[in-house]
């Protein structure tokens, strides 16, 4: 039986967030209760990169390895949230999105309270590992060819700027991916990518569809425990489902119509 590695993806964390993020936020109080979950499971938290070099056969993993990843930039990143993690010696890995954090540039999130690029390297201080997210946040599936490379090259440039190192992990915007979009992630110098899903990944996992499980503000304790356990949620890989290939033509067929690029949301 495949060894199960709960990959969790958290966005924002504070008490009061924009609605269009709600869903995925979690309170400052609950998100404490949950990393101290972690902490009493007994598993051993890793960067991402950990596991990415795990799935390439480059080095191995502890025994009960757990991820904890962000998404976004969100302002609390570089502040509480960073400050929770590193009082309980939990690294951790944030993918940011350059043009929602930069200053003059944008993106297709909506507004929220977001950090701003020159917080970077504080992360890494805190012992966060940081990886990218795009430029604009858009469905990256839905993407001509140009506009892929794009997004996907030039966030990795200006956090490799920012940062003065290889940023070599990715995650894809709402999870979105393909085949295409992950032979475009593996040419442009990413070592890995992760996807949502929403399961558990595991040894096996597709290094550039690494399964992560989406933290919800409805989720709680005992769900954290639960998946702490290797419980509640299937186990990666796994292929697509009929209703996920039809819902990416979907979305494909809706951007050509429209003409421009969607917010991956």
């Amino acid at each position: 039986m495949r060894p199960r590695i709960p990959v969790l993806l958290y966005h924002a964390v504070m008490d009061d967030p924009p609605p269009w993020i709600a869903e995925f936020t979690v309170t400052p109080r609950e998100f404490a209760r949950q990393l101290d979950a972690v902490v009493a499971s007994g598993r051993t938290a890793v960067p991402l990169s950990a596991l990415a070099r795990h799935l390439a056969g480059k080095g191995g993993l502890p025994p009960r390895p757990v991820v904890l990843t962000f998404d976004d930039g969100f302002a609390d990143l570089p502040g509480p949230t960073a400050e929770a993690l590193a009082a309980r010696d939990l690294p951790a890995t944030a993918y940011l999105t350059t043009g929602a954090i930069t200053p003059g540039r944008a993106s297709l999130l909506p507004p929220a309270p977001m950090m701003d690029l020159a917080e970077a390297p504080l992360l890494e201080q805190y012992g966060m590992e940081v990886g990218a997210h795009t430029v604009t946040h858009p469905q990256l599936d839905t993407l001509n060819p140009r506009e892929l490379r794009r997004e996907l090259r030039d966030c990795k440039a200006v956090l490799e700027d920012v940062l003065n190192h290889e940023v070599a992990h990715l995650a894809y915007p709402h999870g979105y991916n393909s085949p295409a979009v992950r032979r475009a992630a593996r040419d442009t110098g990413y070592a890995s990518a992760v996807a949502v899903r929403h399961a558990l990944s595991s040894d096996a996992d597709d290094a550039y569809r690494i399964a992560r499980l989406i933290v919800r503000r409805t989720h709680t304790v005992a769900d954290v425990e639960g998946w702490m356990a290797g419980r509640g949620a299937r186990t990666a890989p796994y292929p697509d489902s009929p209703a996920t290939v039809g819902w990416r033509l979907y979305r494909r067929t809706r951007a050509l119509v429209r003409g421009r690029a969607e917010f991956a949301g």
